[in-house]
């Protein structure tokens, strides 16, 4: 019975998406935390960064950081909305790739999804595959709005298990024109049957049952029960080596943020319910005929993710294996992450009006 728990909790909770500690930070975290001045990266000389908020159409507020290119005024850019990785803030991974597209020339906004960072909803630290999808579009909404954004050249980055929900809204929003995938997680599949799709239907029905008795604490007790399937205080050495990726990221000075579930948090225990019968990826070929990249790491324990996603996609569509890379090497190694290809796929497929009309009489002159 214990190991079916072990299972169930591991595929339902997923190693990554819960890892977390007691909410006291300890001294070095406080310590990282004041260091970084609450982002996990420095802010360019190239851009500009501002806080903005807006509302899904739900009614939750949602708080992102607008970066811009400077001395973009008068101009109208082609704008990304970017979310990910599951658990973490806009101030972690997001962040740093909008800062990267807004250096080459796009409008970028980084978001915290629902319940979580310094975006509302209650109860805090729960997430939701129609939600978190909704999210995305939300981001859109905004950037449609303002007046430095071509509303009709928007596209969106989903970074880990954001990249899932980023494919759903693709799919489901036809505003959407182009969506980039790193490190993809479909969070449902996971949650639903299991890292590689082990979990056997007897276990899944156990964790069912486990998922269902907690409810009945949750609602005896009037609040909701953290995940305690965390991230350790220390690493003992026998981990897997992707839990050791995490740590590394999440728990030290290299990723730490005090706001996000996975440095210093935790999911609710019930958290995997919404995710378990409500495929993402259903509707993946209608993104067609917008265009689809998808990239993952040669090393990464998530890489069948992505190529399942590219599996299912309809063209047009590309997936880009990195040489070497990890998971959790396309969270901020900024000499492995390829800027030079998103940058290259967003102005391709984001074009202006008159500058596509212009491309195709000049195809059609040859």
């Amino acid at each position: 019975m214990k190991a079916i728990i072990t299972i169930a909790a591991l595929s339902c909770l997923v190693v990554g998406q819960a890892y977390s500690q007691n909410e006291n930070a300890s001294n070095q975290q406080k310590k990282i935390v004041a260091q970084k001045k609450h982002y996990t990266f420095q802010l360019s000389d190239n851009v500009t960064r501002q806080k903005v908020t807006f509302k899904n159409r739900y009614g939750i507020t949602l708080s992102g950081d607008l970066y811009l290119p400077k001395n973009s005024e008068g101009k109208t850019l082609a704008a990304l909305a970017i979310s990910g990785p599951f658990g973490a803030v806009k101030e972690q991974s997001s962040g740093l790739y909008a800062q990267n597209m807004a250096e080459r020339g796009f409008a970028a906004l980084a978001f915290d999804p629902s319940y979580t960072g310094e975006s509302g909803g209650e109860p805090r630290n729960v997430a939701s595959p129609d939600i978190n999808t909704e999210d995305f579009s939300a981001a859109v909404d905004f950037l449609g709005l303002q007046k430095t954004v071509d509303r009709g050249r928007i596209g969106i980055i989903g970074v880990c298990g954001f990249a899932g929900m980023g494919l759903n809204a693709a799919a489901i929003d036809k505003r959407i024109k182009a969506v980039a995938t790193t490190s993809m997680y479909n969070m449902s599949r996971v949650m639903a049957n299991g890292y590689f799709d082990a979990l056997t239907p007897e276990q899944r029905a156990k964790a069912l049952e486990v998922l269902g008795q907690q409810r009945w604490k949750d609602a005896e007790q009037g609040s909701y029960a953290a995940s305690s399937n965390n991230l350790p205080e220390k690493l003992k050495g026998n981990e897997p080596q992707f839990v050791v990726d995490y740590f590394n990221y999440y728990k030290t000075d290299r990723g730490f943020h005090s706001r996000s579930i996975n440095s210093n948090g935790s999911w609710t225990a019930t958290n995997a319910l919404s995710f378990m019968n409500m495929p993402l990826l259903t509707y993946i070929h209608e993104i067609s005929p917008r265009p689809v990249l998808i990239i993952a790491g040669e090393n990464a324990h998530s890489r069948y993710f992505s190529e399942d996603a590219y599996k299912a996609a309809a063209e047009p569509k590309e997936l880009i294996i990195i040489p070497g890379a990890t998971h959790v090497d396309l969270y901020d190694r900024l000499d492995i992450i390829p800027f030079d290809k998103l940058e290259k796929f967003f102005k391709d497929n984001l074009k202006s009006e008159s500058t596509a009309k212009a491309g195709a009489k000049q195809t059609k002159g040859k």
